[in-house]
């Protein structure tokens, strides 16, 4: 059984649906908004998702620092982009040239890239630190810094 909405949320990510939405309350908390690109095929996304991405989703430090989404890359499931306009998660991946799986991009509120993006699981010793340099970039990009 598939389960949608916040019960999905609690064991993974949170599928990106409406980005605009997302930048109002990314705007309204000064935080960049980070996105997870993935195939469902990819075991190294699943790694990225439960050691990395799930525990920052659940951790209230970071709800402070960054909004955390998903979008699968061929996917023809509905999504609203950053500037309202009505695409699907698969054309999403496609305009932001995400051809690669894992990749990691961190947006401002207007739905720019707000850091350089950060593609494969690299080294895993090193991986949350690039995470972490790249919602740090973000967020300095938001606030203005």
């Amino acid at each position: 059984m598939l389960l949608a909405g916040p019960a999905a949320a609690a064991g993974g990510l949170v599928h990106a649906k409406n980005f605009q939405a997302d930048a109002r309350n990314a705007a309204k908390r000064k935080v960049p908004v980070m996105v997870l690109f993935t195939t469902p095929s990819c075991p190294y996304c699943e790694q990225v998702k439960r050691e990395y991405l799930v525990p920052m989703q659940k951790d209230p430090a970071y709800r402070t620092r960054v909004i955390i989404r998903e979008v699968t890359i061929n996917s023809t499931a509905p999504l609203t982009g950053f500037d309202g306009t009505l695409t699907t998660e698969g054309a999403f991946a496609a305009a932001h040239k995400v051809f690669m799986v894992p990749t990691v991009m961190v947006f401002d509120t207007q739905g720019n890239a707000a850091s350089e993006p950060v593609v494969g699981l690299l080294i895993p010793d090193y991986y949350f630190g690039y995470l972490m340099s790249a919602i740090d970039e973000g967020q300095r990009k938001v606030r203005g810094e």
